[in-house]
């Protein structure tokens, strides 16, 4: 699976701090303790990191110095909504790998990216404190956002952390809803945004410019063929947006580089799997292997199915000039 994301283009990433250590994984409810000497936690679904999970990150990142510890955060693959309907999933903002690097560079030392799964389902509220936070965390202090709920029949919330955290030994608190003007940060709020083409509101509320990156891969090079050869990104969810747009891709060289990419089925030409599939404007290299970031900038329309190929290459010619007056090319 390639492990494509939504994070920052790689001149907004923050550095890992000098001398980080490699973030460290756990996927299983089960196991020794990845953190004997204790840790500072959080638990979410974290599906975009926008500002509300950065907020709640960074407190947790923040209090760990504090005391010496380690930071942990606490998330789900898959996201328990495509769990529970898997013949309707939301749409994703963010894919599994693209969230573990943002996290990392966000300076946490510990994930557990837990298998969303029966078995998992089954924990009650109590259980997932004392399988994960306790044995397998050792958590000091557990981090919340506003209204989280967990465990079977989502029956853990606040209190339940609390009252069972000074039983086996933590504190447990929330951080204060996050929003920008009357705007509330969420991801269902950036899903809508991107459906809609709106990236001012998604660059507002995700910090920065939204993104799907990973390594080229082959695809059947018709864009070649039609005089439009595109680096074509895997996408193994349900995306949030489809359609033709502008984009800038970044990793190709030491600037951004002007494009205008395609992201969908590809109707016209019998497509399944959703694919991003970028042509680079005045460029020549080969790019296959190589990991690049694709970043939207506008959206040019929705994609549709033609009548042929002939008539498929002129709209990609319009689509084209379009994208180069946007990105002023």
């Amino acid at each position: 699976m390639l492990d494509g994301y939504t994070g920052e283009s790689p001149k907004n990433r923050p550095p890992a701090a000098a001398g980080a250590q490699m973030l460290r994984l756990f996927r299983d409810i089960d196991g020794p303790a990845v953190s004997p000497q204790g840790c500072v936690a959080c638990v979410g679904a974290f599906d975009g990191l926008h500002l509300g999970h950065q907020a709640l990150i960074r407190q947790t990142v923040e209090r760990a110095r504090v005391l010496g510890l380690p930071s942990a955060v606490v998330c789900f693959e898959p996201l328990p909504r495509e769990f529970f309907s898997p013949n309707d999933p939301p749409p994703r903002l963010m894919l599994p790998g693209a969230r573990l690097r943002m996290l990392e560079a966000m300076g946490v030392d510990i994930v557990g990216q837990l298998r969303f799964n029966k078995a998992l389902t089954q924990l009650d509220a109590i259980e997932f404190i004392d399988r994960i936070l306790v044995d397998r965390l050792h958590a000091r202090e557990v981090w919340v956002g506003p209204d989280f709920r967990f465990g079977r029949g989502r029956g853990g919330d606040l209190a339940v952390l609390r009252e069972r955290g000074a039983q086996a030994g933590f504190v447990a608190a929330a951080i204060e809803p996050l929003s920008l003007g009357d705007e509330r940060v969420s991801s269902s709020v950036i899903r809508a945004a991107l459906s809609s083409g709106d990236f001012t509101t998604v660059t507002r509320l995700l910090g920065r410019p939204y993104a799907i990156g990973g390594r080229v891969v082959h695809g059947k090079q018709l864009g070649r063929t039609l005089g439009f050869p595109t680096a074509n990104l895997r996408f193994c969810k349900r995306p949030a947006l489809q359609g033709i747009y502008a984009t800038w891709v970044h990793g190709v060289g030491d600037r951004p580089w002007p494009s205008v990419s395609s992201f969908g089925t590809r109707p016209t030409v019998d497509g399944v799997e959703p694919l991003l599939e970028a042509h680079l404007f005045d460029f020549d290299g080969d790019l296959y292997g190589k990991r690049i970031d694709v970043e939207f900038v506008a959206k040019l329309r929705d994609e549709e199915k033609f009548d042929g190929l002939d008539a498929l290459t002129a709209q990609m010619e319009r689509d084209a000039a379009a994208a180069r007056t946007l990105l002023q090319q």
